[in-house]
C-alpha cells in the first residue's frame, strides 16, 4: 500500500503559527515528540510525561495509534494532553479510544502545513516540485485529553 504522507516521511514539525496559538491556550510543559531529525534514540512512548503535553506524533498508523493510547493513559493520571492528528472519523482508533475518552475535538480549518527544521534547528516549509509549499495530505484534528480535575 502507497504511503500517503508527505514524501513518505513521518517526521514533520508543527507551523510554529500553529504551535504558539495552542501553547497560548494551553501552556505546555511537555512534547513527547520533538521534532529532531537528528536525534531517533528519544521515544515518547516510554517516558513519563508531563503536565500539559503538547503531541504531535507520526502519523504512520502504528505510530499514531500508540501515541493516542499513551495520551489517554496519561490524561488518565490527571494530566493535559493535546494531540495534532490526521482526521479518520471512520477507524476504530476513532469510535473506540479517541472520541469515548476526549474532552474536545476541533477540525482545522484547510490542510495544515507542515515543515522541517534545517542542522541549525531553523524552521522552513518544504517545497513541493512546483515550488509551492507542501500541505498535509489529510486534514487535521486536535484532540483534547484532560485528566485534571
Amino acid at each position: 500500500m502507497k504511503k500517503i504522507h508527505i514524501n513518505n516521511d513521518d517526521h514533520y514539525a508543527t507551523p510554529p503559527e500553529l504551535y504558539n496559538e495552542l501553547n497560548k491556550r494551553f501552556d505546555f510543559t511537555f512534547d513527547p515528540c520533538p521534532y529532531n531529525e537528528n536525534d531517533h534514540d528519544f521515544d515518547g512512548l516510554i517516558v513519563e510525561w508531563g503536565e500539559r503535553n503538547y503531541v504531535n506524533p507520526p502519523y504512520s498508523q502504528k505510530s499514531k495509534e500508540l501515541f493516542v493510547k499513551k495520551a489517554i493513559k496519561e490524561a488518565n493520571k490527571g494530566k493535559l494532553c493535546v494531540l495534532l492528528i490526521p482526521v479518520s472519523t471512520s477507524t476504530k482508533l476513532f469510535h473506540d479510544h479517541i472520541k469515548p475518552n476526549a474532552k474536545s475535538i476541533e477540525f482545522l480549518r484547510g490542510r495544515v502545513k507542515f515543515g522541517k527544521r534545517d542542522h541549525h534547528g531553523n524552521f522552513y516549509y518544504p517545497l513541493n516540485s512546483k515550488g509551492k509549499i507542501q500541505r498535509g495530505t489529510k486534514d487535521s484534528m486536535i484532540v483534547i485529553f484532560d485528566g485534571r480535575t
